[in-house]
């Protein structure tokens, strides 16, 4: 069972100038409150009428500040009955494999489960979940990328998405979460303990990992998203108000409501900057 560490490591901040096309300035810090599984620091909104129900995209950067432990939601959803998360789970080893789940109260359960262990704190990693119900071929309907490289090694549990089938996290009602899961009572659950940086979430469009970023001199850097088309839910928070951790930037002011965040938890730690 492989150790995926992020190997891309990220030139220092001084040379951030000359080196980055597309600077991100900022990252929220999200930590969990002692060892409860309900998260007290995230961001939330309830999504609106779709674009398209069957496609979404979802980019962000994360930064791991401890492994070992399952309270580790990056994102997810959660209505009454079903729920979406994308997250490190699991106990003992599990608990630093990646997972994405979609858990409806009916069908069109997706369930990804990666064999590699993700136990790097030191640099940033670019996850992006590109979804589309409406392709063919089942393992094109859920594509996950890190660091630009599309990941393919799913462990014990490998369930795609149904065929034409509606994606939770996009669905209109759903409470979507940035630094925890959604629970199926549609509150907050499996807090992140760590940094997310360039939360993008687009709407009817699966995108891939290069709309998001590039290699450059073997990193995987961040390319600017403002110019791709969001669609109705679609969002972009940039961390860049101390004061309103929450505000979209993508022009449709779908704005996340920030619980337990304060202006602390804006620090200039980024992929582009060292610290």
């Amino acid at each position: 069972m492989g150790i995926l560490q992020n190997e891309n490591a990220i030139p220092s901040a001084s040379g951030a100038g000359g080196f980055y096309t597309h600077q991100i300035e900022f990252s929220c810090r999200f930590q969990p409150n002692g060892s409860s599984l309900d998260s007290t620091e995230y961001l939330s909104r309830t999504q609106g009428t779709p674009t398209n129900v069957d496609k979404c995209t979802i980019s962000f950067w994360i930064k791991r500040s401890a492994i070992g432990s399952r309270m580790y939601g990056m994102t997810g959803s959660g209505s009454s009955g079903d729920f979406t998360w994308i997250t490190f789970g699991g106990d003992g080893n599990d608990a630093d494999k990646f997972y994405y789940l979609q858990a409806p109260a009916s069908g069109n359960t997706i369930r990804l489960e990666s064999n590699a262990l993700f136990r790097d704190t030191s640099g940033w990693l670019n996850v992006v979940i590109a979804n589309d119900s409406t392709q063919g071929t089942a393992a094109n309907r859920n594509k996950i990328y890190f660091n630009g490289t599309q990941y393919t090694d799913w462990g014990t549990y490998t369930s795609y998405s149904t065929q034409n089938s509606d994606f939770l996290i996009n669905s209109s009602g759903h409470k979507i979460f940035i630094g925890s899961s959604g629970a199926s009572a549609a509150n907050a659950y499996l807090p992140f303990d760590g940094y997310i940086a360039e939360y993008v979430f687009i709407d009817g469009t699966q995108y891939a990992a290069s709309d998001f970023g590039e290699t450059k001199n073997g990193v995987w850097i961040p390319k600017d998203p403002s110019g791709l088309t969001f669609g109705n839910n679609g969002a972009y928070l940039k961390f860049e108000n101390s004061g309103d951790l929450g505000n979209d930037s993508s022009g449709n002011n779908n704005d996340f409501t920030a619980t337990g965040l304060g202006a602390d938890h804006q620090v200039l730690d980024s992929p582009t900057f060292g610290s």
